[in-house]
């Protein structure tokens, strides 16, 4: 009994040694939008499929894609939209999986304020943080509402969405996730409305992504962890409570009122296959870039997209 308890110890500790490290850089501080990381983390599930995982937060949110493309890390969780603009200047950066399949973005507004539909935003002001793509959709949303964008003034307010449209500084803000700001304009006393970009003329499109060098890239080790973030996922839908306990466990500071009203607000959001690719949606926001005047030319999706599950 003894000799299979040890040739059992021996075998775990074998089992432990092989696990292959991989480095997972976020687009920002840990957030409920990194649910199936975390939890996949928290509960076990990198280890399951033989992986040690090391998940960093950025100083910088410039540089997780950068860091993915100079193969200094495995994968970095960036945006489709922004995928197109490292395309076209050159990053060597492919989509390799899917963490939040649905825009989050939103031109938020108060509810009970003078914007009731777009049209109602014709001589006031929006504001932003991120000029490009933001604008892109601003402009198209505004178009969809039959404004014509010249009609509106966009001010940069510089990160601070929330605090410039409760102050009364805009009429709306560009840019909003749809399971934050609102949550924090609420806090502030205000209740918010969102307009929704894939309702008002945008293509729909991944709000968050995996990215990788295609040149340097490890394609088992991203298949597992797509594996492992998939249960996660699964687990998080099915019993979203536990979810929760599971992703506050990863630091103390997860455990706020926000964090929880966002969690609540993020599930539904979490791609149930994240390996899977949907070519179709990438070639539609790829035209959508082009016609924007933000890309030269519409990229092949077998340029910027794979699905690393399949032979190639």
């Amino acid at each position: 009994m003894k000799r299979f308890y040890a040739i059992v110890l021996m075998s775990l500790a074998t089992q432990a040694q092989a696990a292959d490290k991989m480095t997972v850089m976020l687009d920002w501080y840990v957030n409920p939008d990194h649910g199936p990381i975390i939890v996949a983390q928290q509960l076990g599930y990198f280890k399951d499929v033989g992986l040690d995982v090391n998940i960093i937060a950025p100083s910088d949110p410039s540089d997780p894609p950068k860091m993915a493309a100079a193969g200094k890390v495995d994968v970095a969780v960036g945006y489709q939209p922004q995928l197109y603009l490292q395309h076209a200047g050159g990053l060597p950066l492919v989509r390799v999986g899917t963490l939040v399949d649905s825009p989050l973005y939103c031109l938020l507004t108060t509810a009970d304020g003078p914007i009731k539909t777009i049209a109602d935003l014709k001589g006031r002001k929006i504001g932003y943080s991120v000029p490009g793509v933001e604008e892109a959709m601003v402009d198209t949303i505004l178009k969809h509402g039959g404004v014509d964008p010249k009609d509106v003034s966009m001010v940069n307010v510089n990160f601070s969405l929330v605090p410039a449209l409760a102050s009364g500084q805009v009429d709306a803000v560009s840019g909003a996730f749809r399971n934050f700001e609102p949550h924090q304009l609420a806090a502030l006393g205000k209740a918010g409305k969102c307009f929704n970009a894939e309702d008002n003329g945008v293509p729909a499109y991944d709000e968050l992504i995996y990215e990788a060098n295609p040149a340097t890239m490890n394609r088992d080790l991203i298949a597992r962890f797509l594996k492992a973030t998939e249960r996660a996922a699964a687990e998080i839908a099915a019993d979203p409570a536990a979810g929760w306990n599971a992703y506050k466990s990863y630091a103390k500071d997860l455990d706020d009122p926000l964090n929880k009203l966002a969690w609540a607000d993020s599930i539904a959001h979490f791609d149930a296959h994240p390996a899977a690719l949907d070519t179709a949606r990438y070639a539609a926001f790829g035209a959508f870039m082009k016609d924007a005047g933000l890309i030269p030319a519409v990229p092949a999706v077998s340029d910027i997209a794979v699905d690393v599950t399949k032979a190639h």
